[in-house]
């Protein structure tokens, strides 16, 4: 066999770094501007034919085991030539740019299962999976399910609103693109660091107003133990020199409606709708074409999706698979922020990895 695929673009970013801190400016390798990434094609690795091979094989393997999809390890989905491309990306989610795609993954005569399996192992090469929700599903479905994202117990990836940018409970989000939206539901990044630092040269008095432990809504799913329907935490966070940022969407405009959460005050509504106006201004859209997997470093990365109009047919409807990735910390993170970042598990939650929702 041949490697004949398009030529491999993908090249390794910065690695300029300092200690960082509050209410200074920070030196971080994720921290970059749209002109640093539009039009270029670094953060794309290209898979070639050995690594598409290696990926059905692997695919083969583990179903011939008759291995469920949630007890594929690394080491159950070897592909020793993509591991090579699959460890750079990991570092580089981690220490570097804070992002990556990953193109090229066939889907074509693939059934569902089949897909899972191949997102999932190369999946498990970069993290663990965890919980994204209530029910306990390891493998999420983006998709939309005709909900109502104003409802408070209603999460915004199964309905088609615009989402504002915002991070997921997780180290590591991972989505793999089985098909697009016939318009609408761009999905955009947007640097926290890059973020910060603006936000900082701009308006610090308002910097100030960010460093508040900010209530947001849980949207019903409570972790055992724990009976308030609301978590808080800072926007801006630092830890051992490490940078983590969190979004300010719907989780603290929800947290409004709950008894007991105090009201805004106006300074510190200004400040997040400053936060608010820069992302989009500091984003880059990011094109997804079918057989696309996109990762980003929820602690450094901030993203959002456009509203959409979807396809009459049920089978053309805009669907991602999507991944939490836990790195059992890979990253300094305060305990606040780790706890978040730990997924979602409710009283008697069961893990399963569902191959639809509807």
């Amino acid at each position: 066999m041949t490697n004949q695929l398009p030529r491999q673009t993908w090249k390794k970013g910065s690695r300029r770094r300092a200690p960082a801190r509050f209410m200074q400016k920070v030196i971080d390798p994720a921290g970059w501007y749209p002109d640093d990434i539009s039009g270029s094609s670094d953060w794309i690795h290209t898979l070639n034919e050995v690594e598409i091979a290696e990926t059905m094989d692997a695919v083969q393997a583990v179903s011939a085991r008759d291995l469920d999809i949630r007890d594929i390890g690394r080491d159950d989905f070897s592909v020793p030539t993509l591991t090579t491309g699959l460890d750079e990306i990991c570092d580089e989610l981690m220490q570097g740019r804070g992002f990556a795609m990953i193109r090229g993954l066939p889907l074509d005569g693939l059934g569902r299962a089949e897909i899972a399996a191949a997102f999932w192992g190369i999946g498990r090469h970069i993290g663990r999976p965890i919980s994204q929700n209530g029910q306990g599903h390891l493998l999420g479905h983006v998709k939309d399910l005709g909900g109502d994202y104003g409802d408070a117990r209603t999460r915004g990836y199964l309905t088609n609103a615009r989402m504002a940018f915002h991070n997921d409970q997780c180290d590591i989000l991972a989505l793999c693109c089985l098909h697009p939206a016939k318009s609408g539901g761009d999905h955009a990044i947007c640097s926290s660091v890059t973020l910060y630092n603006e936000l900082l040269q701009r308006r610090p008095d308002l910097m100030q107003e960010l460093d508040y432990a900010f209530y947001r809504s849980r949207s019903g799913e409570l972790p055992p133990g724990e009976t308030e329907p609301w978590q808080r935490q800072r926007v801006f966070n630092f830890e051992q020199g490490y940078f983590a940022a969190r979004g300010v969407g719907a989780a603290i405009v929800k947290a409004q409606d709950i008894p007991g959460v105090p009201a805004l005050t106006e300074a510190q509504k200004e400040a997040l709708e400053l936060f608010r106006t820069l992302a989009p201004e500091l984003s880059v859209e990011i094109p997804f074409e079918q057989g696309d997997i996109f990762l980003l470093t929820n602690h450094v990365t901030l993203h959002s999706r456009g509203a959409f109009e979807d396809w009459a047919e049920p089978d053309r409807k805009r669907h991602l698979l999507r991944l939490w990735l836990d790195t059992d910390g890979a990253r300094p993170l305060p305990p606040e922020i780790a706890r978040q970042s730990a997924g979602v598990t409710v009283a008697e939650t069961t893990l399963t990895v569902p191959l639809d929702v509807a």
